[in-house]
């Protein structure tokens, strides 16, 4: 397809229904009845700024700060200078990768002294989240801190007040919600594409010691090698163990569990599409079914949230699923249910799927009509017959439609030049602290949920547990 470089990301978003059909492809069965798909490819050309340079540090150089370090370095303009971490192997393979002159600490707090640097990520394990956020908006940083914004809800508040004080740039690294995948699901549902949405099921699952967090742990890894003592200086004292240091999301003492690690990236997913503020109610329930591996945040757990009537949107309920232990090999899906149809967001791919009542009410069938008396019955079908025509009995139907985006999109790209661009122009974030939080609150909730076995009443609008 040719790109339409004179458009705007906006502009093509709003027109790409009508504009792009690419192909047919084999059927999808309709609820209704079988339609034949068609195949809609999204089409994509975002600009990447090339002005003003910017320096980065990276605090925190494990699985996900490597991963984000080399995708931020992919937008032009943006150079590295310096990392943090505490395990020593680290900072040594960071040398490794970027040159031997490459500024390397242990100390995050040297990183920002440095003049030199212009914003941070912070991939660190949760529990330092909010303390090295706030150092880094006071010492003049731009701040890309990874999901969960916050390791306790009582943090969001004091994040949200420096982001304004200190009037920087925050991005909270759910990079989905940068997506074009899903910006599509939002404007398909606020189109009204399958009607008055009143549930959502959000799924990611897995089925791998890798994605259960069970990480490669490094033989020279002791107290001295991951700087153990500066690593619990914001928990309780607590004795050196490798796991709550290379596996910390199964640890409740650093980590968040499932819910701060994936439930987050399902809430972000859904309040981006339906530009929700949140639930009210949250409970949780969980598990250990497969990983016994010493951890205390379950591999199994489900979330029922329930979101109010609201300008934004109408009253849906939210079901969350994670599974590390999920035959399908793992899947990550945000199914919206709505009066007239289901719209699937898998990945950055979407599928629609309609089913919509006839305007004539059932009769006949399984109903009750031929437990009556026959001349019941023959009264009955004659009044209805007259009332309802055949067309108003029958369903109507609606093509089913496949979208997904070009081969090769990575929306964490997206996500980072979006944060770029707002440091250059000034723009606003996809993500800031008050969407961030508005997202992590509510999965933390889950887990104060889970061990509390209550439910958690939220107010989403003043962000504040009730």
């Amino acid at each position: 397809m040719k790109k339409n470089s004179s458009s705007s990301r906006r502009n093509f978003l709003q027109q790409i229904g009508a504009t792009s059909l690419v192909a047919a492809i084999s059927p999808l069965g309709s609820l209704s009845a079988q339609e034949k798909a068609e195949e809609r490819i999204i089409r994509y050309e975002k600009k990447i700024s090339t002005g003003d340079k910017i320096r980065l540090g990276v605090i925190g150089f494990g699985v996900q700060g490597h991963i984000d370090l080399a995708t931020a370095l992919k937008v032009p303009g943006v150079e590295l200078a310096g990392i943090c971490d505490l395990y020593t192997g680290r900072l040594q393979n960071a040398k490794e990768m970027y040159g031997n002159d490459l500024f390397t600490t242990r100390d995050y707090r040297a990183l920002l002294d440095r003049s030199d640097i212009d914003a941070v990520i912070i991939a660190t394990h949760d529990v330092w989240h909010a303390r090295m956020t706030l150092d880094a908006l006071a010492k003049g940083k731009h701040v890309y801190i990874e999901k969960p914004m916050v390791y306790k809800i009582n943090q969001g508040a004091d994040i949200i007040a420096a982001e304004k004080k200190y009037g920087k740039v925050l991005q909270v690294g759910s990079q989905r919600v940068s997506s074009i995948g899903l910006a599509k699901a939002k404007e398909l549902l606020a189109a009204g594409e399958i009607g008055k949405l009143n549930m959502v099921n959000a799924v990611y699952d897995r089925q791998s010691s890798i994605g259960a967090w069970e990480y490669t742990i490094p033989k020279d890894a002791d107290a001295d090698s991951t700087d153990w003592d500066r690593f619990i200086q914001v928990t309780n004292k607590i004795p050196y163990d490798s796991k709550k240091f290379f596996w910390w999301r199964a640890f409740k003492e650093v980590g968040t569990g499932v819910a701060g690690d994936l439930f987050v990236h399902l809430l972000s997913g859904t309040h981006l599409i339906t530009n929700s503020n949140g639930p009210e109610t949250i409970y949780s329930t969980g598990q250990f079914s497969h990983w016994l591996d010493g951890r205390n945040m379950p591999d199994v757990m489900s979330g029922i949230m329930q979101y109010p009537d609201c300008p934004e949107h109408p009253a849906f309920q939210l079901t969350l699923q994670v599974n590390f232990i999920s035959g399908t090999g793992g899947q990550q899906i945000i199914r919206m249910i709505g009066s007239e149809g289901v719209m699937e967001v898998n990945g950055n791919n979407i599928t629609v799927k309609h089913s919509i009542l006839p305007e004539a009410p059932g009769f006949g069938g399984y109903d009750s009509v031929f437990t009556f008396a026959k001349n019941m019955q023959e009264e009955m079908q004659k009044e209805y017959d007259a009332k309802w025509t055949p067309a108003q009995r029958k369903r109507k139907t609606k093509d089913d439609v496949v979208y997904k985006a070009p081969a090769g999109y990575d929306e964490h790209l997206d996500h980072f030049t979006n944060f770029f661009d707002s440091i250059r122009t000034g723009k606003k974030v996809v993500e800031d602290a008050t969407f961030g939080f508005r997202a992590a609150a509510p999965t933390l909730a889950c887990n104060d949920s889970y061990f509390t076995t209550k439910i958690v009443k939220w107010d989403p609008v003043n962000m504040k547990l009730k």
